[in-house]
């Protein structure tokens, strides 16, 4: 299908061809032609950001609800204004959405994904909100995405790693700016096998849930590849506080790496266990024993304190990038909040304004039309260098950040170091990658 059937088809999804002389089904009627969900008709307009407020991945959600806050602040033409000022696209002006002052409402996923899909339901279904993002949860992402996709309403993923998201579980609604497991190990492997040799045996501990393992298997794929063994792989709840049970193990199965497939809270308990147990002063098949994380974050380096030191991961962004866009939100967040913000923060806040430029070049808030502004959009100044939304499955596609701890950190906030930028091609994969197949994108839905 040309770019001109495409848009022509948007515009048929909106009615914009009602006048046209065209013969529509009846159902394209002077009233319904434009209809959609929770379209606004008064002078503003209601997103809604739905964010884990309480549970393990807490300090992630309360970054993501500042940022959310902050980007509100900017499109409506407070504050500084950020990376409206760095950002390629010059639709948005400081006046809100198409004139409209932007308004939220939040609710709390408690990182579950029934708690999630109700007040993303409320959201939608008492408040008017036109679209809904946020979750720090795979699993949350996937079940409100899906939600988002029955309702009629666009939904701009926040921080969801896993490669179900764009991948099994993907969504004409849906939209993800965060990079995924696949190009963590992809980004990762190259740097490990430069760092600790070919001939590595690791043992895996994967959270219970679809982000852990599909995190696993892309960082045991690229692993694999380059020559390490897997001796074992063990899954622990999302709810363990304690890994000391699951720590024991691995000194007994000749294992000389360990791979912490954690996030958030998790990740800082089972570090912290497993520097307890000793396993960095460990010598095992003749090498220093190690510990990778594959996706990092700045809270989790601050919760984990001087356990991150020297251990590579992956991650999204970091507040210590020199680009335009990075220096630009740095400086606003950090003027609002008194502190750098998290890559958390930073893809909430991008995926807003993501939202609002669509919807501006769109020129309407239909989830049609916006998701046809999304697909296959090039853009650049919003702090990962050019990015690409690739229209198969709605993924974003940009450089990926490797990571250590350091050594020597100066602050709270200066505790990793940047190794290397793993340039996009590296990390760029087939829309049926064996990784990411199962699913269909399916039809866009405008819903009401």
């Amino acid at each position: 299908m040309s770019k001109t059937d495409v848009s022509r088809r948007g515009l048929l999804k909106t009615g914009a061809l009602a006048g046209s002389g065209l013969a529509l089904p009846t159902i394209f009627t002077a009233q319904s032609a434009h209809a959609y969900t929770n379209e606004p008709t008064g002078s503003s307009v209601t997103l809604g950001f739905n964010v884990p407020q309480t549970g393990p991945y807490a300090d992630e959600g309360a970054d993501e609800l500042r940022a959310y806050q902050l980007a509100i602040e900017h499109l409506n033409g407070g504050g500084d204004g950020g990376m409206l000022n760095t950002f390629s696209s010059k639709a948005l002006q400081g006046n809100g959405i198409l004139g409209k002052e932007v308004k939220y409402v939040t609710g709390d996923t408690q990182t579950k994904s029934d708690a999630a899909r109700a007040s993303a339901k409320s959201m939608i279904e008492k408040d008017g909100a036109v679209m809904i993002t946020g979750g720090s949860s795979s699993g949350v992402a996937v079940a409100v995405q899906a939600l988002c996709q029955e309702a009629g309403v666009i939904f701009m993923a926040g921080l969801t790693h896993s490669n179900d998201t764009t991948g099994k579980d993907k969504r004409a609604n849906g939209f993800r700016h965060f990079f995924n497991s696949y190009m963590s190990g992809a980004a990762l492997a190259p740097v490990l096998a430069n760092a600790y040799g070919k001939d590595r045996k690791a043992y895996h501990l994967t959270a219970d849930y679809n982000w852990g393992y599909t995190t696993e298997e892309a960082v045991r794929s690229s692993t694999e590849a380059m020559g390490w063994e897997t001796v074992a792989a063990v899954k622990t709840p999302l709810t363990q506080t304690d890994f000391s049970s699951y720590i024991a193990p691995v000194l007994q199965s000749g294992a000389d790496t360990l791979i912490l497939n954690h996030y958030g809270g998790n990740m800082v308990n089972s570090l912290t266990n497993a520097v307890q147990f000793g396993l960095r002063d460990k010598q095992v098949n003749g090498k220093d024993f190690q510990i990778v994380v594959p996706l990092y974050s700045r809270l989790m380096a601050k919760g984990a304190g001087a356990n991150v030191k020297g251990i590579f991961g992956s991650t999204n962004w970091h507040w210590s990038l020199q680009d335009e866009g990075s220096k630009a939100f740095v400086r606003s967040f950090g003027t609002k909040y008194g502190f750098p913000p998290s890559q958390a923060a930073h893809t909430c806040y991008v995926q807003t304004l993501l939202y609002a430029d669509a919807v501006q070049r769109a020129g309407s808030f239909a989830p049609c039309a916006v998701a046809e502004a999304l697909e296959g959009y090039e853009f650049d100044g919003l702090g990962n260098g050019k990015t690409l939304y690739r229209a198969e499955d709605h993924q974003c596609f940009k450089d990926v950040l490797v990571v250590k701890g350091k050594e020597n950190p100066t602050s709270e906030f200066d505790l990793l170091e940047i190794v290397e930028v793993t340039p996009v091609e590296q990390v760029t994969y087939a829309p049926d990658h064996p990784q990411f197949s199962g699913g269909a994108l399916g039809t866009c839905n405008n819903g009401a």
